[in-house]
């Protein structure tokens, strides 16, 4: 264990978050013990770690530190255990790829559209804009395309070994196919959805992501 390992590790985020659900992955799959502080900015009474009112923040001892990308790239640094970076130089590249996309291209019309929208609100009874669901389902479409490829061409997303790029992008995938029509659409990437099969029955996912759990 590194002298990293043995200073108290926190996590400001509650269990529904995405991203909060991402670094979870990346703790669990380093083998980081740490603690979940619950923080919702949905909530009017959190307080807050966070300056701009969001989550996830992490708490390693004295220092603090938010925004998701950089929370999972300093886990990897500053704790020993399984690798969750690759080596060769194409690889890199295609996970710091793959987590831009997921950013970029993925979370909007994954989580905040379709799946907020067609589970989340429902689920709440609360009314849900089916225009937006719709409207997610379209624009995922190409990504889901895209991230097939990737997953064909085998550097990462592969079934093989867990990556940061796995973390950042499961949870978003896994939102979109609590929804029917989005596993529907998955399941006609045959590369992307057996990683999806593979990287949802994983110890790492199942910890960080108890709601999808049951995700087949």
């Amino acid at each position: 264990m590194s002298d990293a390992a043995a200073t108290s590790v926190t996590l400001c985020g509650f269990v529904d978050s995405i991203y909060t659900q991402v670094v979870r992955m990346a703790l669990t799959a380093k083998a980081v013990p740490y603690e979940l502080q619950h923080e919702d900015p949905f909530e009017t009474s959190a307080a807050g770690s966070h300056p701009f009112g969001r989550v996830p923040v992490l708490k390693h001892g004295a220092f603090t530190l938010y925004e998701t990308g950089a929370i999972t790239r300093y886990i990897e640094r500053a704790f020993s255990g399984v690798c969750l970076v690759p080596d060769a130089a194409t690889s890199l590249a295609r996970m710091d790829q793959v987590i831009a996309m997921a950013d970029n291209y993925a979370y909007w019309p994954m989580v905040r559209q379709a799946y907020a929208h067609g589970v989340v609100r429902p689920q709440a009874g609360v009314i849900s804009d089916m225009a937006q669901v719709d409207a997610g389902l379209a624009a995922a479409d190409p990504v889901l395309a895209q991230l097939d490829h990737i997953a064909t061409e085998g550097h990462v997303l592969n079934g093989l070994r867990i990556t940061l790029a796995d973390c950042q992008l499961a949870p978003m995938v896994a939102a979109l196919a609590q929804l029917p029509a989005g596993r529907a659409q998955i399941a006609r990437h045959w590369a992307l959805n057996s990683w999806l099969n593979w990287i949802s029955h994983s110890r790492v996912f199942r910890q960080a992501v108890p709601e999808a759990a049951g995700l087949t």
